[in-house]
């Protein structure tokens, strides 16, 4: 009687297993997609910088340029 429940026990085993090693692999997938993402993202930030330090030269330009022609107000 005890042997029916150990016979299902051991035919799922294999299933279980190679269920798993599918899922450490897509794990292991979506973490190097995951880290290639931040990667990105951390490559977009760094532009975001460079622009944002850049428009401030163009402001501080234009400002120059006003104040020669005159146009800002005192």
């Amino acid at each position: 009687m005890a042997d029916g429940p150990v016979k299902m026990v051991l035919e799922f085993v294999p299933r279980i297993d190679r269920r798993l090693e599918n899922v450490e692999t897509v794990a292991v997938d979506m973490r190097a997609r995951l880290h290639s993402l931040e990667e990105q993202v951390a490559l977009m930030r760094q532009d975001v910088v460079r622009i944002d330090h850049r428009m401030d030269r163009f402001d501080e330009h234009l400002q120059r340029i006003e104040k020669r022609l005159e146009l800002t107000e005192a």
